[in-house]
């Protein structure tokens, strides 16, 4: 996902759902990205009207379907 894009979750790689679940990502759930920080930085999306960080290796195990 780019700056300010809308997508669904798709898919959760693996044992990773048991990681994210808790940050309320799961499959179905909508997300928008608010920023994607540069050289490996974090990733931080609203999800359920709340931001939450990603580091980037696990934001590329999320499959986003963007609208």
């Amino acid at each position: 996902m780019d700056y300010d894009e809308n997508g669904t979750v798709a898919d959760i790689n693996g044992d990773l759902r048991k990681r994210v679940v808790g940050m309320g990502i799961r499959v179905g759930k909508r997300l928008r990205m608010i920023t994607k920080q540069p050289i490996k930085g974090p990733v931080v999306v609203i999800v359920d009207e709340a931001e939450t960080s990603l580091g980037l290796e696990l934001a590329e195990r999320i499959t986003v379907e963007v609208d």
